[in-house]
Formats: structure tokens, C-alpha cells, sequence
């Protein structure tokens, strides 16, 4: 099953996400390699720069989606505000069809 995490950045904590983000690319190579990404990128603001993230990854239970999103050396980091994590169907343009 695919799980979508809605990530908000708190206000003012651009300097965070920069700071943290080789180790956030390491992790997500890391889930693309195992096979557990299906996509990921950042939201931008009105002026471009990244205030949050959208991650979709595949795992088994709701409780398997949370323990990878609360892994993320991002969320370690406390960049989010939210993280809305929810079950999520690929319908069109899906890589496999």
C-alpha cells in the first residue's frame, strides 16, 4: 500500500532544511534502493524556496508509513510543523501500468 506524507515546514526554518538536507537525500536514497519510494520533492513557496515536502512511500501498515516518516532525518531535525501521513491510491500515469 502507498502512504503519502504532507509535510509543513514551521515558519522561518529554511536554514534547517538546508542544513539537514544531504542526510534527508541519503535517507530517501536509501528507501529508493530497498524499493520502499515511490516519489518525493519539495513544495515551494511563492518565491521558490522549499517550505515543506511531499513523500510517497510503500509499506504495509499505517504503523510501518509512520515509523519511516518519524526516520526521516527531517523530522528528527524538527523542521515540520505537520507531517499528515495518509493511505493513498496511484491512479493515473502509475509507473507499473
Amino acid at each position: 500500500m502507498l502512504f503519502a506524507f504532507l509535510c509543513q515546514d514551521k515558519p522561518g526554518a529554511l536554514q534547517v532544511r538546508l542544513d539537514t538536507r544531504p542526510a534527508h537525500i541519503e535517507f530517501l536514497d536509501g528507501l529508493n534502493s530497498a524499493g520502499t519510494l515511490a516519489f518525493a520533492g519539495p513544495f515551494l513557496d511563492a518565491d521558490g524556496k522549499p517550505n515543506g515536502s511531499l513523500v510517497v512511500v510503500k509499506a504495509e501498515t499505517i504503523e510501518e508509513a509512520k515509523a519511516l516518516s518519524a526516520a526521516d532525518p527531517y523530522a528528527k531535525a524538527g523542521l515540520f510543523a505537520s507531517v499528515d501521513i495518509r493511505p493513498w491510491n496511484w491512479t493515473y500515469n502509475k509507473p507499473e501500468a
